[in-house]
């Protein structure tokens, strides 16, 4: 089994998924968010395509570690996911992962590729779903 990777914005989300060992991941896409009916289908549809059995999504925290406005945003759209797929007959674990300082890594990794700026901004969310996820990964692969 796999699992996907969330950087989930008001406007984007970045998809990543992991190979099927659970070593590494890799960018998807980036889906333009149109309505939560959509976007939480387009989410499901990729989970199915994938074969994937846990969603890992990005959390948004303070750099204190509260939450912050876009931290219940991103806990309100994971449970409409949840409960999507629970109706759809889903049986996918659904986990949040810090996201801290994820899109500036993003940038930096894409930065440091050398990538114009035009470019960075069409996959700095798929960027950040890759980091997010592998951070997921590494932690989990740590405690096994």
């Amino acid at each position: 089994m796999r699992v996907l990777g969330l950087d989930i914005g008001d406007k984007t989300i970045g998809v990543a998924v992991s190979d099927p060992l659970l070593i590494s991941a890799q960018g998807v896409m980036t889906i333009e968010r149109i309505g939560i009916k959509k976007d939480t289908s387009k989410v499901l549809d990729l989970a199915k395509e994938y074969g994937v059995s846990t969603v890992v999504s990005g959390l948004p925290l303070m750099l204190s570690g509260e939450d912050s406005p876009q931290t219940q945003k991103v806990r309100e759209f994971v449970e409409k996911l949840q409960n999507k797929a629970r109706s759809l007959g889903m049986k996918l674990e659904f986990v949040f992962q810090d996201e801290r300082f994820t899109t500036k890594i993003a940038e930096d990794v894409l930065i440091a590729a050398d990538m114009r700026r035009e470019k960075r901004k069409t996959i700095i969310d798929r960027q950040a779903a890759v980091i997010i996820l592998q951070s997921y990964l590494d932690a989990h692969r740590k405690t096994e």
